[in-house]
């Protein structure tokens, strides 16, 4: 089976889940807020993947989200996800994003058509760099939309928790 068709999938059983959110209040700083930690992944009230970062040290997976922006994402949304001309401002549109909606874009894709311009966001879900960190670019793009975390790389990042390891390899196929 298709990586691109399980993580169609999977975002279709999440969309539901969060069908009230399409129409979502803004996030905040408060609704992200880690409440609970499973093997060194924060998750907010709602279950939803999200940062931790204390005394100005990052959790590993919000890290790992800077890393893999930069490495496949800034190039069309740009450095810190403030946008260019080629694609919107992910800082900025996070703010209005829930989880699913954000795994079926990653995943799938998009495209826009309005007032003679074309936007195509370009499907990632068979590209193991990004599908395999979605939840890292999620809550990277998460803190940096609510303030948590500013432009730049962090300055200081906690340690790779086994789970993430053990994740990666897997995934990756090492």
């Amino acid at each position: 089976m298709s990586v691109r068709i399980v993580i169609s999938a999977l975002a279709l059983v999440l969309l539901p889940l969060a069908g009230s959110s399409l129409a979502q209040a803004q996030d905040s700083a408060e609704k992200a807020k880690a409440v609970t930690e499973e093997n060194g992944k924060h998750l907010d009230a709602d279950g939803n993947p999200t940062f931790k970062i204390e005394n100005g040290t990052v959790d590993w997976y919000t890290f790992s989200g800077y890393r893999r922006y930069h490495s496949d994402c800034h190039v069309c949304h740009g450095p810190d996800g403030v946008g260019s001309s080629y694609a919107p401002a992910l800082a900025a549109t996070m703010k209005n994003m829930d989880y699913g909606t954000f795994l079926s874009i990653v995943a799938e894709g998009r495209k826009n058509v309005g007032g003679g311009k074309e936007n195509v966001m370009p499907a990632f879900g068979d590209n193991k760099n990004v599908y395999c960190y979605m939840d890292d670019l999620y809550v990277y793009l998460r803190a940096r939309a609510v303030g948590a975390a500013p432009r730049g790389r962090p300055p200081k990042k906690a340690e790779k928790p086994q789970a993430a390891k053990d994740q990666e390899a897997s995934c990756m196929g090492g």
